[in-house]
C-alpha cells in the first residue's frame, strides 16, 4: 500500500532494510532530463539508489536472483527491490540500462553527491572511492529535503603517482581512455586470473576508499558479468 513519504530518512531506512542504499538526491530543473512522474506532474525530487562498497552485497548474494542461474541477476534483483520501493512511496522507478531513452545517471549522480570523474572514467566518491554503483532512481512528485553536497576538491589532481594509469598489465587504461578489447582479452585468459578473481588491478590501485574495495566474490561476479556482456556484443 502506498503511504506518504515522511522524509528522506524514512526512504533511506526502508531502502537499507531492503538491501540497497540511498545515494543522495536533488530537486530537478528542466535541464536535468528527469521525466515526469506517473501522474504527469514534473518530478519534485529525484533520489538515487545503489551500492556502497560491499555493504549491500550479502543481501543480494542470498537472493533468489543471485542463485537461480538465470541471466542478469543483479538487474532483476534491482528492479524487484526498487520497484517495490516505488510502489510503496508512489514514485516513478528509473534505471540506467532500461533505454531508450537512456537516462543520464552519471549527470544525476554528480547532482546528488560530491563526485569527480577519475582517470578511469569512473566517478570517484569521497568515502567509497571507485567502489560504488547506481542501480536505479526514484522520481517523486513531492519536493522534500535531501542532504546537501559537501565541497570536495578533485582528489586525482592531487595524486602525483596516479597508480590507476600504470597498474594495468596490458596498458589498456589511459587518461580517460579504455582499450576494452585488450582488457577483456587479458582478463579472460589464464594470465588474467588476478583481475578476473579479485577485480581490475587499475581500479584496485586507487588509494581513495581502499577500505571499501569489493571482496573476492563480489569482484569476480562483476568481472565475469563484464566478460559475458563483451562476448555477447561481439557475436
Amino acid at each position: 500500500m502506498t503511504r506518504p513519504l515522511a522524509s528522506y530518512s524514512v526512504l533511506c531506512a526502508d531502502s537499507a532494510a531492503a538491501g540497497i542504499a540511498c545515494r543522495g538526491g536533488f530537486h530537478p530543473a528542466p535541464e536535468d532530463g528527469v521525466p515526469d512522474v506517473a501522474t504527469g506532474e514534473p518530478a519534485g525530487t529525484l533520489v538515487l539508489l545503489g551500492f556502497t562498497g560491499g555493504r549491500q552485497w550479502p543481501l543480494f548474494a542470498l537472493s533468489a536472483e543471485h542463485n537461480d542461474r538465470e541471466p542478469h541477476p543483479l538487474d532483476r534483483w534491482s528492479r524487484r527491490i526498487i520497484g517495490a520501493l516505488a510502489r510503496r512511496f508512489g514514485a516513478r522507478e528509473l534505471y540506467p540500462d532500461s533505454g531508450p531513452p537512456w537516462w543520464p545517471f552519471q549527470r544525476w549522480a554528480r547532482r546528488a553527491e560530491a563526485l569527480h570523474v577519475s582517470p578511469l572514467g569512473i566517478l570517484i566518491h569521497p568515502e567509497f572511492g571507485l567502489w560504488h554503483a547506481y542501480r536505479g532512481a526514484l522520481a517523486f512528485a513531492q519536493s522534500f529535503a535531501v542532504p546537501q553536497m559537501p565541497a570536495w576538491p578533485p582528489p586525482c589532481e592531487r595524486c602525483i603517482e596516479k597508480p590507476c594509469l600504470s597498474s594495468c598489465p596490458v596498458e589498456a587504461i589511459g587518461p580517460l581512455s579504455f582499450d576494452r578489447p585488450a582488457c577483456h582479452a587479458h582478463t579472460g585468459s589464464p594470465a588474467g586470473i588476478e583481475c578476473r578473481s579479485r577485480g581490475c588491478l587499475a581500479r584496485r590501485s586507487c588509494p581513495v576508499g581502499a577500505a571499501h574495495r569489493y571482496g573476492p566474490e563480489q569482484a569476480a561476479f562483476h568481472m565475469n558479468a563484464s566478460l559475458e556482456t563483451f562476448a555477447r556484443e561481439r557475436r
